[in-house]
């Protein structure tokens, strides 16, 4: 009898991962029926399955079903409703329960268990745990889809308070660069792009590398004494898609804003516009170039001075960097060009701003500005 136990553990464990559940009965049925007396306790000894299920394997190969039973059985594995009862069937209260952990309303409340942890799935099943339920976190991510949740990220979409004349502002930058095209003069939009640190530090994105092979850069972000840090002051021709770039060492200040602008018009803009007049320059509110900032009135002055131009300014109003041109069409790509890769050196980030290209065909220059 063992023998004959053993070779049929050794066929079942071998058919058991190919077949289905009503093909895994039928075949014990056979191999029942081909011992004959005390087949199904031989069957069910060796395969661990119920003699009932080797029984009502039996029952399929002769046709002892019910004609209306064996019709519904047509393609399908188990009867309609055959199978353990779902989780939430079970246990009405579940999907009430964790949408209450879940809910932003929750947030809160005194009483919620999760209100100061993440609410990650295996936080969510040790709650449910702690309230009777035996669920674990795979099924907790299956109940949260099925309810039509999803992992989702902050979106950024308040600005604070908006000025009230924050339409009729822009409304009239528009009027003031069509004005000016009209009259073929230039347009520059202006901005200091995040500082870097120079050196082997990490830089945010991913490159294609050897598999196993990483750039090694430094754990800690601590700026360098030795290289220092960049300062991306940008220029961008909003008619013509070009850009400059003047990469400070020293400290965003007025006197590198209107320098930066003045080395854009020497090198590009008087190339582009021989005959101009003057120049409207669009900026932000803050910084090295705020409405406020007294130094940079008079470094325009001096700029205007210097280059003949009549110099027209208009700042954007706050919290509205989104939508300005430099933004958008020139610093987002100089971060996409460099992404994953450390800026080593000053040589290294000019290089990589003055290689910058798009689609559109933006043509970018670079130039490291050395003075203090």
């Amino acid at each position: 009898m063992s023998t004959i136990v053993e070779i049929l553990k050794t066929k079942f464990e071998a058919r058991r991962p190919l077949l289905h559940a009503r093909a895994l009965r039928r075949w014990a049925a056979v191999e029942a029926q081909a011992i004959g007396w005390g087949g199904v306790t031989r069957v069910a000894e060796a395969t661990g399955l119920s003699r009932a299920t080797i029984r009502t394997g039996i029952a399929e190969l002769q046709g002892k079903q019910p004609a209306e039973e064996r019709a519904r059985l047509v393609g399908q594995v188990r009867r309609p409703g055959a199978g353990r009862k779902r989780l939430e069937d079970q246990a009405p209260g579940l999907l009430r329960d964790l949408e209450a952990l879940v809910e932003p309303a929750t947030r809160g409340d005194p009483q919620s268990p999760l209100r100061w942890t993440c609410k990650s799935t295996q936080k969510l099943a040790d709650a449910l745990q702690a309230k009777g339920y035996t669920i674990s976190e795979r099924k907790v991510a299956a109940l949260l889809i099925g309810l039509d949740y999803s992992l989702q990220a902050n979106r950024k979409v308040r600005e604070g308070t908006q000025h009230p004349d924050r339409h009729a502002q822009f409304a009239y930058i528009n009027e003031q660069v069509k004005a000016f095209q009209a009259r073929q003069q230039p347009i520059s939009s202006v901005d200091t792009k995040k500082k870097e640190f120079v050196g082997d530090f990490k830089n945010r994105g991913r490159e294609w590398q050897p598999p196993g092979q990483p750039e090694q850069v430094r754990v800690y972000d601590f700026l360098d004494k030795d290289l220092g840090q960049a300062i991306p002051y940008g220029v961008y021709d909003v008619t013509h898609n070009e850009g400059w770039v003047s990469v400070g060492v020293d400290h965003d200040t007025a006197e590198f804003s209107v320098a930066s602008i003045k080395r854009w018009w020497y090198h590009m803009g008087r190339v582009v516009y021989p005959k101009a007049e003057e120049l409207f320059i669009i900026a932000e509110g803050g910084g090295s170039h705020g409405s406020r900032t007294k130094l940079w009135k008079r470094e325009l002055q001096q700029l205007a001075n210097d280059t003949g131009l009549n110099v027209a300014v208009s700042h954007c109003p706050p919290g509205t960097s989104t939508w300005h041109k430099i933004e958008h069409r020139l610093f987002a790509y100089i971060t996409q060009n460099w992404r994953g890769r450390p800026l080593l050196t000053h040589e290294v980030i000019v290089n990589l701003i003055g290689s910058t290209t798009t689609r559109r065909g933006v043509r970018i220059k670079a130039e490291l500005d050395t003075k203090t």
